[in-house]
């Protein structure tokens, strides 16, 4: 009997360290994301915390604006962002630049009001067309460096009918205002990367941008220098390259890395 209580005493010990270890192991990451990552790293980081004790603590910012505060030296400890600002990064030694991954790439599509009719967007001058006879569009103002706003702004400038579209155009105030207001009926067309428009309820997706006009966006992550615990970043980073990661990229309507 004793002996059978010996070793239960030795077994709830252990238990108690391994516990303790895994607290004390156990660190808050600090993620700065962009925004087009967002959906993404919503869904994973409850799977991530579950299976690894660490926890995050996510920041959210547009593509140029995360680059800027990791330039700026904002204490955090992993950045996803777009590829060539994580390149900048690296470049000026922000980055462990062996800790980089490229994780999603995605395109610019457009969506209208569920029920309304869908323009032609076929070709370039068939979106010129489009857009000129809509009342209204919405997009990412590119001066808050959303890499979405900024291409599309260019698109725009290239079909020639900029100055024509500025009293039409509805900024959103963030990625995720851009279907909503297209769903309320604030703007007649939003244009804006596809994983942020294809769950959102009350619209529906036209198609890409045609030919030449897209411009493919890759997300890449990587552990920045100054991070205040290596061990559990790279745990992240790893995590972000498991094919469960992959899967939900792929489910959010982006193309794995």
């Amino acid at each position: 009997m004793s002996k059978s209580i010996g070793m239960f005493t030795n077994m709830f010990v252990a238990a108690v360290v391994l516990t303790q270890v895994g607290a004390a192991d156990a660190a808050e990451i600090r993620v700065l994301c962009a925004v087009g990552m967002q959906p993404v790293i919503q869904d994973l980081s409850p799977r991530f915390e579950r299976a690894s004790g660490h926890k995050l603590a996510i920041t959210v910012a547009t593509g140029g604006a995360t680059i800027e505060r990791v330039q700026g030296g904002e204490a955090t400890d992993v950045v996803i962002a777009i590829q060539q600002g994580i390149a900048s990064l690296a470049k000026a030694d922000k980055v462990v630049p062996d800790s980089i991954m490229v994780l999603a790439s995605t395109g610019i599509s457009m969506a209208v009001r569920k029920g309304a009719a869908q323009p032609d967007i076929s070709s370039p001058e068939t979106l010129r067309r489009a857009l000129l006879a809509a009342k209204s569009i919405t997009y990412l103002n590119p001066a808050d460096g959303g890499a979405s706003g900024i291409h599309f702004a260019k698109v725009l400038d290239r079909l020639g009918i900029a100055n024509e579209m500025k009293p039409k155009t509805v900024f959103a105030p963030k990625a995720s205002a851009v279907g909503l207001l297209v769903a309320n009926g604030e703007a007649d067309i939003g244009a804006i990367q596809y994983q942020l428009l294809f769950s959102v309820p009350g619209i529906e997706i036209v198609g890409p941008l045609p030919g030449d006009l897209q411009s493919t966006t890759v997300f890449s992550a990587a552990i920045v220098s100054a991070t205040s615990d290596l061990k559990a970043s790279k745990a992240l980073i790893d995590f972000l390259h498991t094919p469960e990661a992959r899967a939900a990229i792929k489910a959010k309507g982006m193309e794995p890395g």
